[in-house]
């Protein structure tokens, strides 16, 4: 060991869940490098541990504050540790994550790390805001009660003048014979550009769903990139939505580029805008087979900081890498008030005591081919979001939406997709051009000659 203490306890049991945060980890040391051994090193780096003995170190710190390696997994390379709740500035995320992430994986006896779940307790999940709006907000504001939401992001993500985009969106909110989708939404990418600068396209892109909303009698939402590495120009970018399209509308985040601190100070700001999180770059963090931290991981701490909407995949359906297993376990985790151990997928489980529940984004090579697989899957709390879903329909967008909206009714209803596209002409024609059992691996031959 590095320093005086020994930190794996075979015997040890939680006799209090209030007293630890728990986390579940899986690592391969470097050869010669005993696993166990490997476990205490990442148990003491993350709290009281150096890597040698210190004269500054004493038997009260340690009663007090040593974390617990127990439920060692060799065949997996899997361990528990329990860190004594005290090791933590409670509602400081940062502050938790440069703990239990942070200097672990530089070490050098690392051969491979995943942190593949954190289990708060209820001091840590009620020091923080959670939604604001909830599941519950989100139907309600739009009216929709017992099915998916649906949704289209513009595209291509980026390129199109702020009129063209607003005019994207009208297509897209109107669709066919009074069927249009209930959001659009600005790509991860469309911040503030020459092209595009976001004061011009808020205030063409809201007069847009002012008239559809007016015309057709539902509810609209712009999801409306707000992302800025300067949070003063985020929050002035958030005054201005909320003051062209009111309170209680939608603002995006793009969470992961923005980090913690800049998630949980917006909500702490009480805008009174509902907060559609996008998780770009999640995967630098969450797919590297070497050194990563799980999506599940990233969307507890999301439903903690606050945010309404959340990518989470399409449970294996569409372009974006995840499982359906997974999708369902991280769906469960942000929507459930309480999600028992899942062993399957190295889950410890959560107990939220009441904090709202976050809606889960379906997006990413997504179409109404694939719709009712999706709604299957990921259950109705969901929005079906679709980009080259929906704009890449043979007759254009507002078929395209049209074709999304079918997709998720025959879904409710329980249907046949190939038959319900015979007598739903938007449908019909997207499942000619997208096979129903067909799976996005790559981008097509029509997409790249289009660039070419």
């Amino acid at each position: 060991m590095s320093d005086e203490f020994s930190y794996y306890n075979p015997e040890f049991k939680i006799d209090d869940p209030e007293k630890y945060v728990i986390t579940w980890v899986q690592t391969t040391p470097m050869e010669g490098v005993d696993l166990i051994k490997t476990f205490e090193q990442i148990a003491a780096e993350s709290s009281i541990g150096t890597w040698t003995k210190i004269c500054t170190m004493n038997e009260e710190i340690a009663t007090k504050l040593k974390p617990a390696v127990y439920d060692v997994d060799e065949n997996n390379r899997t361990a528990k540790i329990a860190y004594p709740i005290e090791l933590f500035e409670k509602n400081n995320m940062a502050g938790i994550m440069s703990s239990i992430c942070g200097n672990i994986f530089g070490m050098e006896v690392l051969k491979e790390l995943r942190v593949m779940d954190i289990r708060f307790p209820k001091s840590i999940v009620e020091s923080y805001p959670g939604p604001a709006f909830g599941i519950e907000g989100v139907r309600k504001f739009f009216g929709v009660k017992d099915r998916p939401l649906t949704g289209t992001i513009i595209k291509p993500k980026v390129g199109l003048t702020a009129k063209q985009h607003a005019e994207v969106g009208y297509q897209a909110w109107t669709g066919e014979d009074g069927l249009g989708l209930d959001i659009v939404k600005d790509d991860e990418n469309l911040t503030s550009l020459e092209f595009n600068t976001f004061d011009e396209r808020v205030e063409l892109t809201v007069a847009m769903q002012r008239k559809v909303e007016k015309e057709s009698g539902e509810k609209k939402g712009y999801l409306c990139n707000i992302t800025h590495s300067d949070y003063n120009e985020m929050m002035r970018r958030s005054k201005l939505l909320e003051e062209v399209n009111g309170k209680g509308e939608y603002i995006m985040l793009d969470v992961v580029t923005l980090g913690f601190s800049a998630v949980h100070s917006y909500r702490l700001a009480n805008t009174g805008m509902m907060i559609h999180a996008h998780r770009a770059m999640h995967a630098a963090m969450t797919r590297t087979p070497g050194f990563s931290i799980s999506m599940l991981v990233l969307a507890k701490v999301y439903r903690l900081l606050g945010v309404d909407q959340l990518h989470i995949g399409t449970a294996g359906v569409g372009k974006m890498e995840s499982s359906e297993a997974e999708t369902v376990e991280i769906g469960n985790n942000i929507q459930m008030d309480e999600t028992p151990e899942n062993p399957a997928q190295f889950s410890l489980g959560q107990k939220w005591w009441g904090m709202k529940p976050v809606v889960s984004i379906a997006s990413g090579g997504l179409g109404p081919h694939r719709v009712p697989e999706a709604v299957e899957r990921m259950g109705k709390d969901t929005v079906m979001q679709a980009g080259g879903g929906v704009h890449g329909h043979p007759r254009g967008t507002a078929a395209g939406a049209t074709s999304l909206r079918q997709a998720v009714d025959c879904a409710m209803e329980g249907a046949d997709l190939i038959e319900y596209g015979k007598t739903h002409k938007q449908l019909g024609e997207a499942l000619e051009k997208w096979k129903p059992k067909s799976r996005v691996i790559t981008y097509d031959e029509e997409a790249n000659k289009q660039v070419t």
